[in-house]
């Protein structure tokens, strides 16, 4: 069975200056390996939703025209109204939400995405979280993804299907981390486990998930640890495409 690679890139949407230049280089290496990129974009920002004349926004369209994909990466990272004070995470979206909230949160979303001139039928929720209700939600929407923590549910007729394989990174629910003071080598240990990890979900046949963030960029170290990985997983022949890749290879095979 032929391995898979997707890589993502999330967190531009109210980055500091000098992000996008950052995504800039790291695009640009992953396209001289023939590796495109899906992007999760947030579609309001803490200053308010994103427009067409935004650098993001443009510089994404262009990327799309290149091959890259596009994917809806919640709202506005507002804390689970349903669960107000717990410890989820800021930015865990729609980690908790029932059906309605997040199909109320799914239309406020799209909607911003489409008057700032994107669209996409992928749904990828902030830190990888997805309630059952966001599933449900996703699903009436008619997304035909929704990339997970632990798979990717594919929507598409005749009938949903997961394809299971867990989102790899630097920061992700569920790690087994050293001690926090001991910072230099919680780094190397991160760095080596994403590289083992993706060697040995390539060796197998998987779908190979790899999720970078903005903040990930301004670390040399993870940059190479990233690039490194890639090169190691299209060495063990693995095909590079996109979370919108996969739903029209699904297609394709039904």
């Amino acid at each position: 069975m032929t391995a898979e690679l997707v890589v993502s890139l999330s967190g531009l949407t109210d980055a500091p200056a000098g992000a996008i230049e950052r995504a800039r280089v790291l695009v640009s290496e992953l396209e001289r390996r023939g590796v495109p990129v899906t992007h999760l974009v947030r579609p309001r920002a803490e200053s308010g939703s994103l427009t067409g004349d935004d650098a993001l926004v443009r510089w994404i369209g262009a990327r799309r025209i290149a091959g890259d994909a596009l994917a809806l990466h919640g709202y506005d990272h507002d804390p689970d109204p349903t669960r107000q004070g717990a410890r989820i995470g800021r930015r865990a979206e729609f980690a908790m939400l029932p059906r309605h909230e997040a199909g109320l949160r799914l239309v406020a979303a799209r909607r911003a995405l489409t008057m700032a001139g994107l669209g996409t039928d992928v749904f990828v929720p902030p830190r990888w979280l997805a309630s059952p209700g966001t599933l449900e939600a996703v699903r009436e929407q008619g997304f035909a993804v929704c990339a997970d923590e632990n798979g990717v549910h594919l929507f598409g007729e005749p009938s949903a299907r997961l394809i299971r394989s867990r989102a790899l990174g630097f920061r992700l629910t569920g790690e087994r981390r050293p001690a926090a003071d001991d910072r230099r080598r919680a780094e190397t240990w991160r760095r080596r486990l994403l590289q083992a990890e993706a060697r040995r979900i390539a060796h197998r046949g998987g779908v190979v998930r790899i999720g970078m963030r903005a903040k990930d960029l301004r670390k040399p170290g993870r940059v190479r640890a990233l690039l490194d990985s890639v090169d190691d997983v299209l060495a063990a022949g693995a095909v590079p495409t996109t979370y919108e890749g996969l739903a029209a290879a699904a297609r394709r095979a039904a």
